[in-house]
């Protein structure tokens, strides 16, 4: 007897909730798919509007979360879930403020203030938490660095709008700094002669801001002699190692002797 009002109580409860349920199931499917497509076609409507590309994915990102959090209030409302949707709303709010609690929200403020700022933009190079990459995308709680050895960097926002950033390629050219050490035996203007031929050699090396060559440091067994030179600031690290290659063939072939080598 137990048994027999239970199967009822289940085959009324799939009466009155199953169609609700299965409507909820279809409306999300079919709303991902389009909420999936919308993102698409306001990618392309961006992309051919020329929006800025730091600020594309931000937006993407926000425009598509925002999308599903809609859906999925209105899925609950089709289930007949004892809520309105002003209430499901405050309900949202209050999660939002208790996920601030955890940092949540403040990755969401700190990517608005970036967007805001700029204090980088994606393409730029920075050094940020002991790691030197370029930006590959900013999003809504987090931005994407990629390393020089091609990893994966994910650095919340918070980090990177509280903390120390360094952006080494925004002013477009960096200083590239040498030092080579030398016996004392070795006349000084000889050496800077040669080290101003070689660098004269390296097309990659910009005219201006002016080089510089000098002694450095003074030692007892010898002397350093610095070279300060502008190239331009992507690409840097591949042209360090060509004016250095450049500058090693140079004084060996002139016969100087580089302590060490």
């Amino acid at each position: 007897m137990k048994l027999e009002k239970f199967y009822d109580r289940v085959y009324d409860w799939i009466i009155s909730y199953g169609p609700r349920l299965i409507l909820g199931i279809l409306v999300l499917l079919i709303g991902l798919w389009l909420i999936k497509l919308l993102v698409k076609w306001l990618h392309m409507r961006m992309h051919k509007r020329k929006v800025d590309p730091t600020a594309k994915p931000f937006l993407l990102s926000l425009f598509g979360v925002a999308l599903r959090i809609i859906l999925i209030l209105g899925v609950m409302q089709i289930m007949g879930m004892q809520m309105t949707l002003f209430t499901a709303l405050v309900g949202a709010f209050g999660v939002a403020a208790g996920l601030a609690l955890s940092g949540t929200l403040q990755n969401f403020a700190s990517g608005i203030i970036i967007l805001l700022n700029k204090p980088f933009k994606v393409g730029d190079n920075i050094i940020t938490q002991n790691q030197e990459g370029t930006v590959t995308s900013i999003q809504i709680f987090y931005t994407l660095i990629t390393t020089f050895d091609n990893r994966s960097l994910i650095v919340p926002n918070s980090k990177l709008s509280n903390e120390v950033i360094i952006n080494i390629s925004r002013k477009g050219t960096r200083r590239l700094d040498l030092e080579m050490k030398f016996s004392n035996a070795i006349e000084i203007d000889e050496v800077k002669d040669i080290i101003a031929k070689s660098i004269g050699k390296c097309t990659s090396v910009l005219a201006m801001p002016e080089r510089r060559i000098g002694v450095a440091t003074i030692e007892n067994d010898g002397y350093k002699i610095g070279v300060n030179v502008w190239v331009n600031a992507h690409g840097f690290q591949d042209t360090k190692l060509a004016i250095q290659e450049q500058l090693l063939k140079d004084i060996k072939n002139s016969g100087l002797k580089i302590p060490g080598l």
